[in-house]
């Protein structure tokens, strides 16, 4: 191993430049941080959970409306980084999410924007039917329809994050997993296949490596395998924007089907069944479609939107790094204050990732941040939860 040298010196290394690592590494240097990133992958990559050409953004969260103040604070970030790298990032092409109207989803999402004051509307059954006749729904179905919600591309984003950091002064290296690491009162060292490197706070963001990168938080993480597919529609003009939103409908067993508007950059429907997959290791997951894969699929189109069942394009696979309650955790490490860490997204994370770099940059410089993430701490694991005023215990999320 080369010896350390002032050039292995930081004042904060991140793990992972993913959605989360890229949006931190760019918030710290924009601060003007020696910040150092570490990517076990390419930057991007296609191999965690920040890839697949869109992924939703949406206000009304119906998980629980805690969020939501984060969600307005990522908004401006996220029109923040569009200007700064001259990109379209952040498409706000309406989102409707369908359900019965006692269901968490519809009940969920209107409470979260009569809560803060969101634009939205009630559809009924025959609403639904007149608005989006794309859709095939059971009788008792109603729906809401949110203004300001839309898509996020999510390779351009992190290739956007990356390369302000880039530019602000960051030192981000690709294909450089770290082995180990240690913390102490003097500082944090970092060991890779390439090197060793120390600061004087470290960060976080493995995504579904996360467990195994950091062993000892006392909460289990699992990761599970998901897929998406593509699909070209009998009907092509019935699902290209504006005629057609983002969308979700709740299924019976508490998942979620949802899907995209067709994009010019990448040829197809896309759709997918948002809930827990086959448990699975992130270094062995199978990436091989199998038929029982298009079939899961599939499905949804032919019960929900068979103008859309076409012939299969494409699929992918991503990974789903599920925390015990299925929402964030976002904190400082229970027994090293100078380490930092966000994982468990639980695949509804990507969107918030503006504003999680911003979090991570305040954790990681101040110890403390004034955004309100503190219910999203680990603290709520060791003690009795509270039915209001923090996140729940819903497993599922977009």
């Amino acid at each position: 191993m080369a010896p350390m040298s002032s050039d292995n010196r930081y004042d904060v290394i991140v793990v992972g430049i993913g959605a989360m690592g890229s949006s931190a590494c760019h918030h710290l240097a924009s601060r003007g941080v020696r910040v150092l990133g570490l990517e076990q992958f390419d930057i991007p990559h296609a191999l965690g959970s920040s890839h697949g050409y869109s992924r939703m953004i949406r206000m009304a969260y119906y998980e629980h409306p805690d969020y939501v103040p984060l969600l307005r604070r990522a908004y401006e970030l996220w029109r923040e980084l569009e200007k700064a790298s001259g990109q379209d990032l952040l498409f706000e092409v309406g989102g409707v999410y369908m359900g019965p109207p006692e269901g968490h989803v519809v009940a969920g999402a209107i409470e979260a924007a009569r809560r803060h004051g969101l634009l939205y509307d009630v559809l009924s059954h025959a609403d639904l039917k007149k608005c989006f006749p794309q859709f095939h729904l059971p009788d008792h179905f109603t729906g809401v329809f949110e203004h300001r919600a839309g898509f996020l591309l999510p390779e351009k984003v992190v290739a956007a994050q990356a390369e302000l950091a880039l530019r602000g002064g960051a030192d981000l290296r690709g294909r450089e997993p770290v082995l180990g690491w240690d913390a102490s009162q003097s500082g944090v060292t970092v060991r890779t296949s390439k090197g060793e490197y120390r600061a004087e706070r470290l960060v976080f963001c493995g995504g579904a490596w996360a467990g195994k990168l950091v062993k000892d938080l006392g909460v289990e993480l699992v990761v599970t395998r998901q897929t998406l597919g593509w699909f070209w529609p009998r009907q092509p003009d019935l699902f290209e924007t504006p005629r057609f939103p983002v969308w979700g409908i709740e299924v019976a067993d508490g998942s979620l089907a949802y899907g995209f508007p067709m994009l010019q950059d990448n040829p197809g429907l896309k759709v997918a069944r948002h809930g827990r997959g086959a448990v699975t290791d992130p270094d062995h997951v199978s990436r091989q479609i199998t038929p029982e894969d298009e079939a899961e699929v599939r499905a949804i189109l032919d019960r929900h939107l068979p103008d859309g069942a076409g012939p299969l394009l494409s699929m992918r696979v991503c990974l789903y790094t599920n925390s015990p309650d299925g929402h964030f955790i976002i904190d400082s490490h229970p027994e090293h204050k100078s380490v930092t860490l966000a994982c468990g997204f639980s695949g509804h994370g990507f969107k918030f990732a503006s504003v999680v770099g911003e979090v991570l940059a305040d954790l990681a410089l101040e110890g403390q941040t004034k955004l309100p993430a503190q219910f999203l701490g680990l603290e709520r694991f060791r003690v009795a939860p509270r039915t209001e005023g923090r996140a729940g215990a819903r497993e599922d999320g977009l």
